[in-house]
């Protein structure tokens, strides 16, 4: 059964933070808040935690997970960015963005996407997210919390532990939010492309 911790959206108590990143860094997955939805994380590394969400979300081999970084920096680590995407990073992040980037040479296939070699990053603007992201010192390999059944990620985390209690390790409860996906922005060529209009504003494009 999974463990449940009540840690607080903007005051995140650093004690159950510190056990929260313990989890993930044995092998745990954790269904946690970010600025859009609840979503499934797990270690970067971790095969079998990547399986279990799979398991959990009914999702083919090709389904491409999301890195979730805290700044630009860990972004950097991961994906090309030139000087013109780095300043819309800049200005979207944090928020309720994904973007899609080509991948840099040194990351492993297992974190893109097999034909177009291209990695999907995200910067939560949640401050649970955010203290988890700086005990773990690198991103987490994520998946918005969309149950087979779903079209929408769940926002409460009592409905999490009805269905996920004993599929996930843990389970933060970090109040109600809302359950509308990210806007994706496929920018991995020349073009920028809306993939996916979400929570995140894209008036930035008419301007």
């Amino acid at each position: 059964m999974a463990q449940y911790f009540e840690i607080h959206p903007s005051n995140p108590q650093l004690r159950l933070v510190r056990q929260a990143a313990t989890i993930i860094r044995e092998g745990g997955l954790v269904a946690y808040p970010t600025d859009s939805s609840y979503a499934l994380g797990c270690h970067l590394d971790d095969k079998r935690a990547v399986d279990r969400i799979r398991q959990i979300r009914k999702l083919d081999r090709h389904h491409n997970f999301t890195l979730v970084a805290a700044n630009v920096k860990q972004v950097s680590q991961f994906a090309k960015i030139d000087n013109e995407q780095f300043r819309l990073l800049k200005s979207l992040a944090p928020g309720p963005y994904t973007f899609i980037f080509e991948a840099k040479r040194s990351v492993p296939n297992r974190l893109i996407h097999p034909k177009r070699r291209t990695i999907g990053v995200r910067i939560p603007d949640h401050a649970i997210v955010q203290e988890l992201l700086k005990e773990l010192g690198e991103p987490i390999m994520s998946s918005s919390l969309i149950l087979p059944d779903q079209t929408l990620a769940i926002g409460d985390p009592e409905e999490i532990r009805d269905s996920l209690e004993h599929h996930v390790d843990l389970i933060i409860d970090g109040g109600l939010v809302t359950n509308s996906a990210s806007t994706v922005l496929d920018w991995h060529d020349k073009n920028l492309t809306v993939v996916r209009h979400g929570a995140g504003d894209i008036g930035f494009l008419e301007e």
